[in-house]
């Protein structure tokens, strides 16, 4: 009995994955457990959903009127939808957040900024991609919500007998409950619907009519009506949800067209006007009582508009408005929300279209409550003008210079006052009033500032709207007095003057004095005089004074005069200890000062402890750093170059940042023989003395097969280091080879004909063979130029001398 009770549960359960692998094809599902298939067999149905392009909901119908039932159902379309889920999961590892809501189809519709018709007020809320009136699922059910085809029920049981299971509303309008039976709820609301099945629960669950278990229903999907959309930018039908608005319909056709309304849209049910829809009151007030929920086979019809004008200028949102019959011009400015803070608001001007031509209409202001606006009107607000009817201005030596209110009657008493009085240094003889006239043009007006003051009314004059009132000062006056001091201070240059500045004052302020400062102090003041006199030759007077150097503070304290000029001395003698440097083969290198002011190679030298016993006396020479001053000069000279040619430029930069210094070669043997020769050189400041060590080598360098250094053999002439290192390559210009001596100095090969003179060669030379310069080659017909050329000439030649 036990293995009949195994055969047919294992017999069972292959007839329920053959009937789920052929889903589409059975014709009974009233036998197939969902709990009992595999994820292989889930997979297999959604592969045949797939093949006939149907979703799980729209293949509900089928497969309950095959016999599932509907909480078989539910559980498979749950399996379904999570192997859905779960794929789309692995394909994108972004895992988005469940929505807590109940599901509905997601309506969308993409949208693209209407430029055309961006001046319409109102269009931007139906072209906005991030604007968007979606209904929120996440709200509580409305009770008055009237069920249909493709909504979903959640019925619950709960308390000592149990019952879970979603529940869709079938084409026919009903529901199936297992163990109660079909109940019919289409075209009732959630409220009534929620009574008739606790009711018919209670007939089956003895509990529920005891009140031992409650039963809760809740909408969980939302079906998806239709309806349709006449004069929007996307006319069309529109699939949406069963919760959506009249402004959601709207906004997925993408709000009126071109010409549509938007104060005027009629929502149609069975075929009556249900709603005037007007979005201007959503527009300007916030108010959604036109944004009503839609049926199935609601239309929205969108006509033409009746009449639009254009607002232009100074308010806060111009464009073009859409007007009712019987609004006003105040109305018009209440949809554009009013004026700007620059508009002028006395008048408006309106240009107004007529049968044959234009017309242009002013608006008053106590006519912005009448004026009807008519079809085609174009109001233009302009900005106020640029003047001030009460302005008043003062500057110049006062407290409070500014722009003030001006009334009438006012005088210069009173602004003096509100500018809270004059300064100390107001020059009060005289004040300067810039007046407009009446025809725009300016005039000065002059007043005695100190009778103004006193009280004499004759001087206080009164003032007018637009006047510009400068209170002069008495430092304007005064020229800008200016001191110079040079030489030997810390600070030198120029400063500016004081009364009573004395010479003391200034060296202070100028830091002091150096430490080469010399007693002697130069003066040199103007000459001021109001006649000539030829027989005085002297442009300025000098003034000669003696200081204590070491000492600030002199005995005779000199008053100094403005544009005076100080020069303070040097000593005469002052000069700091200045080194130079030597290196290389000798007893005793290093950093030695200089001496006297003729001190020579050989002196520093013989300080240095002479030359070592293996010092070259052939390899020394003195290095001296380019000076700043001669890079300038470099600069200086005009080569007359082309404005792109950088020679002088490379050349400049060369010496900065390569060279850095200049080689003077020391013949050392003559030096030693005479001490007048010219090769000991009077040293510089910054000279280094190099004296390098013997090297027995030759090297060999350029434009040769193998660079390098061959043993020094005496006799040997400069051939035979050239062929020792294989002799020169094919772009070695041997002609032009040189050598370098080691002290600096450099020999080139020199001819006479047809005979070649090649340099001495020393040990711790450098030959150096040059490459040649390229040479253009002439072409064929280059030659044959050349040919005709000579043929030419040659025939001239002959006939010539015929």
């Amino acid at each position: 009995m036990k293995y009949i009770k195994i055969i047919l549960l294992f017999t069972l359960m292959f007839s329920f994955q053959v009937k789920a692998q052929d889903l589409m094809k059975s014709s009974d599902l009233s036998t197939v457990k969902v709990d009992y298939l595999s994820d292989a067999d889930i997979a297999k149905i959604r592969t045949q959903l797939q093949n006939n392009n149907m979703t799980i909901d729209e293949a509900e119908a089928m497969i309950l009127s095959k016999g599932m039932s509907a909480a078989e159902f539910s559980k498979l379309k749950a399996r379904v939808n999570e192997k859905t889920v779960a794929k789309k999961n692995t394909e994108n590892p972004v895992v988005k957040k469940k929505d807590s809501g109940r599901a509905h189809d997601k309506i969308l519709n993409n949208k693209v900024k209407d430029s055309a018709n961006a001046l319409i007020f109102g269009s931007e809320l139906f072209d906005n991609p991030t604007l968007n009136f979606e209904p929120d699922s996440n709200l509580a059910t409305p009770m008055n919500y009237i069920l249909g085809p493709g909504d979903e029920l959640q019925v619950s049981v709960y308390g000592v007998q149990e019952y879970n299971a979603s529940i869709p509303v079938s084409v026919e309008g009903k529901i199936s409950i297992q163990y109660v039976g079909q109940i019919s709820v289409a075209g009732i609301s959630i409220e009534a619907a929620t009574q008739k099945i606790k009711a018919a629960i209670a007939k089956v669950y003895s509990t529920v009519r005891s009140g031992q278990s409650q039963v809760s229903v809740s909408l969980s999907r939302i079906r998806t009506i239709k309806i349709t959309i006449v004069g929007g930018k996307q006319p069309g039908n529109y699939s949406i949800s069963s919760l959506a608005t009249v402004y959601n319909a709207l906004h997925l056709a993408g709000g009126p067209g071109k010409n549509g309304s938007y104060r005027n849209i009629e929502l149609i049910r069975n075929n009556k006007v249900y709603k005037n829809i007007d979005i201007y009151r959503f527009l300007v007030k916030g108010d959604q009582s036109d944004n009503v929920a839609l049926k199935e086979n609601d239309v929205i019809r969108i006509p033409v508009y009746a009449q639009r004008v254009t607002v232009e200028g100074e308010v806060k949102r111009p464009g073009i408005f859409e007007m009712k019959k019987g609004e006003k011009f105040s109305d018009l400015l209440n949809f554009a929300s009013g004026f700007n803070e620059f508009a002028y608001t006395a008048s408006v001007n309106v240009l107004q279209k007529t049968g044959k031509e234009f017309k242009v209409l002013d608006i008053n202001e106590s006519e912005f409550s009448s004026y009807l606006p008519k079809s085609g009107d174009v109001f233009r607000i302009t900005k106020i003008l640029n003047r001030f009817e009460n302005r008043i201005k003062i500057d110049g030596a006062v407290f409070r210079p500014d722009y003030y209110s001006y009334t009438e009657g006012m005088r210069i008493s009173d602004l003096i006052t509100r500018a809270e009085g004059l300064k100390e240094d107001a020059y009060t003889k005289r004040a300067r009033i810039i007046r407009l006239k009446s025809d725009l043009t300016t005039e000065i007006v002059n007043v005695d500032l100190a009778s103004a003051l006193s009280g004499d009314l004759s001087a206080d004059i009164e003032l007018k709207r637009e006047d510009e009132v400068t209170v002069y000062s008495i430092l304007d006056f005064r020229e800008e007095y200016k001191i110079t001091i040079d030489g030997e201070v810390k600070n030198p240059g120029v400063y500016d003057y004081y009364d009573n500045l004395t010479l003391n004052d200034l060296v202070v302020q100028v830091g002091g004095l150096t430490g080469s400062a010399s007693k002697r102090v130069e003066i040199a003041r103007m000459i001021k005089s109001d006649e000539i006199d030829d027989t005085n030759p002297k442009r300025i007077e000098l003034v000669e004074l003696e200081i204590t150097a070491d000492n600030n503070e002199q005995v005779k304290n000199f008053v100094l005069k403005p544009f005076d000029v100080i020069n303070i001395r040097r000593m005469a003698v002052y000069e700091k200890p200045q080194m130079v440097t030597i290196t290389g083969a000798v007893a005793y290198p290093g950093k030695y000062v200089l001496a006297n002011k003729k001190e020579s190679v050989y002196n520093v030298v013989m300080r240095a402890g002479g030359l070592t016993s293996v010092a070259n006396l052939e390899g020394m020479k003195i290095k001296r750093p380019i000076k700043e001053e001669q890079i300038n000069e470099i600069k200086r000279v005009d080569l007359n170059l082309s404005k792109n040619d950088t020679l002088k430029e490379n050349l400049t930069k060369k010496l900065k940042e390569e060279l850095k210094y200049v080689t003077i070669p020391v013949d050392w043997k003559k030096i030693v023989k005479d001490k007048e020769h010219y090769s000991n050189v009077t040293l510089f400041p910054e000279d280094e003395i190099e004296i390098t060590t013997l090297n027995e080598g030759v090297k060999v360098t350029g434009n040769v097969l193998l660079n390098s250094e061959i043993p020094y053999r005496s006799g040997k002439g400069f051939k035979y280091y050239i062929n020792a290192v294989g002799g020169v390559d094919s772009k070695g210009w041997k002609k032009k080879a040189y050598i370098i001596y080691p002290n600096g100095k450099a020999a080139v090969t020199g001819s006479f004909l047809f005979f070649r003179s090649y340099p001495k060669v020393t040990p711790d030379s450098q030959i150096v063979v040059p490459e040649k310069p390229e040479t253009k080659k002439m072409t064929t017909g280059e030659w044959v130029s050349i040919g005709s050329v000579i043929t030419s000439l040659a025939l001239l030649i002959v006939t010539a001398f015929k």
